[in-house]
């Protein structure tokens, strides 16, 4: 067993509460922000804020006081972990609301497998006993608002709320909705260009908006050293496109999270450690049980992508060839780097259903000709330490993907670097 790094006990040492304070709200101007008051002992104090545009004083009063209180309240607790992991204090307090003990073992389950990739990053040991506890305090001021755990049903109409991050599985979701003659908005949390733009390429008017801040102070931690790593944002766009959905009237809300989101990256401690747990399907089923018992009885949250594989969806996604100049997977540059996992995997999904014309159009070059992605392309073909820490779909895709590809470049006669080292590893 590894023992926790000599920083890790500092902090936790020093650090040892992290309080969820409080939480406000106003309408300013058309828009609603939400403010929450974080609290490290001794002397650590967060202020993160989110701005909702567009939202009327009516809009509240149609949900209702306790059932919007009670989903602010959410939105503070989904943010706890890009605060908390700073300094991985062992008790996590709650004194904004109450949450029972269900709720307890939903956060602390969120935490632990959530955060999988942070831990494993900065070799924390998180398998003690007495690793992390949450308690929950209900104080005075909240206790007529937030002493309740019993769900609410709010006036909804039959529409469809979707995610748009950017990428191609948000387009195919929007499209193939649209196609079935369904009722759609858009969901957008500090939307990118390519988010932007395809919000405006699809026609779908009035996207609702988040401006979600981070508090400068935790960015000013992370330069003096504090911990840092991977969060499970998934979760938080749950959290958050459900408050959108309530605000905005939306029954259904449709997230693009497809069937190699299950498989996990490495084993770490014992334990299996998913980038993308959030997006998994386990988390799915645990959220959508949350969201009847504790928040909103009457949405549908699901993930319209779950049952297609990424080849499948990058097929799909190949019939809207209006979208290939402005989508953009990349997490390292506005459009495409072509020299991270993530472009690699897209090239390589794409590349058996496009001419080598248009994938030049997208990514800009011939990403199988970078010959600094051969120890990539080994670790997303399951020859490597582990799979590379990015949604990057399955070992056994990525092997059909990259045989696909092997067979095109045959049949055309040109055969890029990486092809020629994946024929190559397949003969030995």
């Amino acid at each position: 067993m590894q023992s926790e790094n000599s920083k890790l006990k500092n902090f936790r040492k020093k650090y040892q509460k992290f309080i969820y304070n409080n939480y406000s709200y106003r309408i300013l101007h058309s828009n609603l922000e939400v403010f929450f008051d974080f609290k490290v002992e001794p002397d650590i104090k967060f202020k993160p804020k989110i701005v909702i545009k567009n939202v009327s004083k009516s809009s509240l009063k149609r949900v209702g006081e306790s059932a919007f209180e009670n989903l602010v309240f959410h939105l503070g607790l989904v943010e706890i972990p890009s605060y908390w992991k700073a300094t991985c204090s062992p008790i996590i307090e709650i004194r904004a609301g109450y949450v029972n003990r269900e709720q307890i073992s939903f956060w602390k389950d969120l935490l632990m497998k959530g955060m999988g990739q942070f831990f494993y990053e900065n070799k924390i040991d998180f398998t003690a006993p007495d690793f992390l506890t949450i308690k929950s305090e209900v104080r005075q001021l909240n206790s007529e608002k937030l002493n309740e755990t019993r769900p609410f049903r709010v006036s909804l109409k039959n529409k469809v709320l979707v995610p748009v991050g950017g990428g191609k599985d948000s387009v195919v979701t929007l499209e193939q909705l649209k196609k079935r003659g369904e009722k759609i908005g858009l969901f957008l949390v500090n939307p990118k260009r390519a988010a932007q733009d395809i919000a405006r390429m699809s026609g779908i008017k009035d996207p609702i908006i988040v401006r979600r801040k981070i508090d400068p102070a935790l960015l000013e931690l992370n330069k003096k050293g504090f911990l840092n790593g991977h969060t499970p944002f998934t979760a938080l766009l749950s959290f958050y496109s459900c408050f959108a959905a309530v605000l905005f009237g939306y029954k259904n809300i449709a997230f693009a999270n497809e069937k190699s989101a299950d498989e996990g990256n490495l084993r770490y401690l014992g334990t299996k450690i998913n980038h993308q747990w959030s997006k998994s399907s386990e988390f799915e089923r645990k959220f959508r049980k949350y969201l009847k018992n504790y928040l909103v009885k009457n949405i549908n949250y699901f993930s319209f992508l779950r049952k297609y594989t990424e080849l499948e969806i990058a097929k799909m996604f190949t019939k809207y060839p209006q979208y290939f100049s402005v989508f953009s997977s990349c997490n390292r540059a506005e459009k495409w780097c072509g020299s991270c996992p993530k472009c690699l995997f897209i090239y390589a999904v794409l590349y058996p259903y496009l001419g080598s014309k248009t994938l030049l159009k997208i990514f800009g070059k011939n990403v199988f000709n970078n010959k600094k992605l051969f120890s990539t392309m080994k670790s997303l073909i399951g020859q490597g330490s582990h799979k590379p820490f990015e949604c990057v779909g399955t070992f056994a895709e990525n092997k059909k993907a990259f045989e696909l590809c092997l067979e095109k470049a045959k049949r055309e006669g040109r055969f890029p670097y990486l092809l020629e080292c994946y024929n190559e590893i397949r003969r030995t």
